[in-house]
C-alpha cells in the first residue's frame, strides 16, 4: 500500500468516516497528473493526451455528480489542505469534464481571492468577478464569462474588500451563491487552502460539500486530520478527496455513510 493511499485511509478512519482501513474498498485507480503546458487554453485546462488523468477525473465526476439513485450535489467546493496543492487545476478539470457530461449549465467559481490563477490557466485576461458582485448591484450572470464547451461558464474572483484579512461579506456572499444556484445547474468552486484561511469553511457551508485536495508525499497527516475534524465540527459534508498526481475517489463504503 502506498504512503498516499495509507494517508487517506487513516484520515478517513481517524475522522470516524470509515469503520476500519481493512474494510475499505481498494482505490479505484491512480494516474500521474498532466503537466501545465503552453499550448491552447483547453489543453492547459485538460490535456487530452493524458488518458489516465482524464479517466480518473471522469470517475470522480461520476461519483460526485452522476451517480444514479441518490441525491447528487449541485454545488461542490474543492479546497486544498495547504497552498500549492494543485486545487485550481483540478477544479478546472472537473468543471470541463462535467460540462462535457451533462446537458445543464456548469459554472466554475474562482473563490480563491488571494492567489487567483484561473485567468492564466484559461489563457484569458482577468477581469471583474465575484468580488465585484459582492459590492455592486446587478444580475450575477453579468459577471460570468462563457468558455468552451458552450454550457461551461467561468466567474473570476474580481476585486474584493480592501481588507485582505477579511475579504468576504458572508451575508452578501450567501445571497450571491443562492443566485448562482438559480442561474446554473452545477457550481464547481475553487476555494483557498483550508490550512491557511477560513474562507474555505465558509464556502463549504454555502455549498453541498467539500472535496479535499492533498499533495502526494507532501500533505502532513496531522494537518489533514485537523482540517477534517474542523469540517465535521461545522457539519460540512466531506464528499471525497483527491491526491494531486494521483486522482483517488473515496471508496464506495465511504459514500454509503454520507
Amino acid at each position: 500500500m502506498s504512503r498516499n493511499f495509507e494517508l487517506l485511509q487513516r484520515l478517513q478512519v481517524e475522522a470516524g468516516q470509515l469503520p476500519s482501513a481493512e474494510t475499505a474498498t481498494p482505490p479505484v485507480g491512480t494516474a500521474p497528473a498532466a503537466a501545465v503546458s503552453d499550448r491552447t487554453a483547453n489543453d492547459r485546462v485538460l490535456d487530452a493526451a493524458e488518458p489516465g488523468m482524464r479517466g480518473e477525473s471522469m470517475k470522480l465526476v461520476q461519483r460526485l455528480f452522476l451517480t444514479p439513485g441518490k441525491e447528487v450535489p449541485k454545488a461542490v467546493t474543492f479546497a486544498a489542505i495547504d497552498s500549492h496543492n494543485g486545487c485550481t487545476r483540478i477544479c478546472a478539470n472537473m468543471a470541463r469534464i462535467l460540462a462535457d457530461s451533462v446537458p445543464g449549465t456548469v459554472c466554475l467559481v474562482e473563490a480563491n481571492f488571494r492567489t487567483p490563477s484561473l485567468a492564466r490557466m484559461f489563457g484569458m485576461e482577468s477581469g471583474s468577478g465575484l468580488g465585484d458582485a459582492l459590492r455592486q448591484e446587478g444580475p450575477i450572470k453579468s459577471w460570468a464569462k462563457q468558455v468552451g464547451p458552450a454550457n461551461l461558464w467561468l466567474i473570476f474572483g474580481g476585486k474584493v474588500s480592501d481588507d485582505p484579512s477579511n475579504p468576504l461579506d458572508c451575508d452578501r456572499l450567501g445571497q450571491r451563491i443562492a443566485e448562482l444556484r438559480r442561474e446554473f445547474d452545477y457550481l464547481v468552486i475553487d476555494a483557498p487552502p483550508l490550512n491557511a484561511y477560513a474562507d474555505g469553511m465558509v464556502w463549504g457551508q454555502l455549498s453541498d460539500g467539500v472535496v479535499l485536495i492533498l499533495e502526494a508525499n507532501s500533505t502532513r497527516r496531522e494537518a489533514a486530520l485537523r482540517v477534517t475534524e474542523s469540517l465535521r465540527s461545522t457539519r460540512i459534508t466531506l464528499l471525497g478527496a483527491v491526491l494531486n498526481k494521483r486522482t483517488f475517489p473515496i471508496p464506495d463504503v465511504f459514500y454509503k455513510r454520507i
